[in-house]
């Protein structure tokens, strides 16, 4: 694959899986996954009270979306406005303002191999802490 096509691929992930979470595709989003992906998230320590936030292959990857998809608290929104990769490292931002009000700040970073997301990790801005610090996701 050349690296135009990589790019072209990263940002279909980009598209295809913001879409699928803004509509609770979980199956559109998990396919975007390669089967042994992990990701990151202080989110999962919070709603799957691991002691890591750490979800490994799309077994537990499933079972953090079903939450997730479940107790999305309405601060929750999907305004952002582009992406960035050179194909191999997609990176794109949820800011907190928006032109409809505030939404939770995070950062993805994704890495695509073979046309999949691989490694996911999520970086949360201090909006999103108090999501979490005022346990937005349990009520």
């Amino acid at each position: 694959m050349t690296q135009k096509q990589r790019i072209a691929t990263a940002k279909a992930i980009y598209l295809a899986w913001d879409k699928a979470l803004a509509d609770y595709n979980m199956d559109k989003l998990i396919n975007l996954y390669a089967e042994h992906a992990i990701i990151e998230s202080p989110l999962i320590c919070h709603l799957l009270n691991k002691s890591k936030g750490i979800c490994r292959g799309k077994t537990e990857l499933r079972c953090l979306l079903d939450v997730i998809t479940e107790r999305r608290p309405p601060i929750r929104k999907f305004f952002k406005q582009n992406c960035f990769t050179d194909g191999k490292t997609l990176m794109f931002e949820y800011p907190r303002v928006t032109p409809d009000g505030e939404q939770i700040d995070f950062i993805e970073v994704m890495e695509i191999q073979d046309g999949l997301i691989h490694y996911h990790r999520i970086y949360w801005g201090w909006k999103g802490f108090k999501v979490l610090e005022n346990d937005a996701y349990r009520r």
